[in-house]
């Protein structure tokens, strides 16, 4: 019978597999040593932050975990002191002269920045734009029916594009299509402000309306 130490890889196939068995319970303890290793050595380069045994500044002045400044010190006995406290050193700022490294758990650290990330990109609103599309020979019913859909994207805090197309002879009456908008703006006027005045690009006229921001 094979012993694990006497494992060679130059022996036959099934040789091989029964060392790769006998000897799983030292590869799942390795692995497990390596992903431990790998997450120590990059726990800061998410942001390219130096971390305990990676600042190897001759001086450094140092913030405890409580805020307080410490004075002055070597990487090492910086690293003792966090060390102590069961604690990192962190470098907070290093184009400062010396730079300044702060006493801290950064894992916990990390996990309240992602945290807050994470709750800031939840509150944040993605503003859609939507269109209104009206005509040169818009009746007054339909007017109302397309201005009270802006009404709403704009109340909703989404951007409204008016758009008109001009078609055959149409395109020898721009004004026509002007003064459409200038009346579709007026009326929008206390919710919303024109971000783009009305133009005429090929045969269609586009103007952009945003809600009124609070001051």
């Amino acid at each position: 019978m094979l012993s694990p130490v006497g494992c060679r890889l130059h022996g036959s196939i099934p040789n091989i597999l029964l060392c790769i068995v006998m000897r799983t319970d030292v590869f799942l303890s390795a692995f497990i040593i390596l992903v431990v290793l790998w997450r120590c050595l990059t726990i800061g380069k998410k942001d390219n932050i130096q971390i305990n045994e990676e600042i190897r500044d001759k001086e450094l002045r140092i913030i405890g975990s409580d805020g307080q400044q410490l004075g002055i010190m070597s990487a090492k006995d910086a690293l003792n002191l966090a060390e102590q406290k069961n604690l990192d050193l962190v470098k907070i700022a290093p184009q400062s002269n010396p730079p300044v490294c702060k006493i801290m758990d950064y894992g916990k650290y990390r996990f309240e920045q992602a945290k807050r990330e994470k709750e800031a990109r939840k509150n944040q609103r993605v503003v859609d734009i939507k269109e209104v599309r009206l005509s040169l020979n818009i009746d007054t019913h339909d007017f109302n029916t397309k201005l009270n859909n802006a009404l709403k994207f704009i109340k909703h805090g989404d951007k409204v594009k008016v758009s008109i197309r001009f078609r055959g002879r149409e395109m020898g009456h721009p004004e026509i299509g002007l003064e459409t908008m200038k009346r579709f703006a007026d009326a929008c006027s206390e919710t919303a402000v024109i971000e783009k005045p009305a133009k005429l690009e090929g045969r269609n006229m586009l103007m952009f309306l945003a809600p009124k921001t609070n001051k």
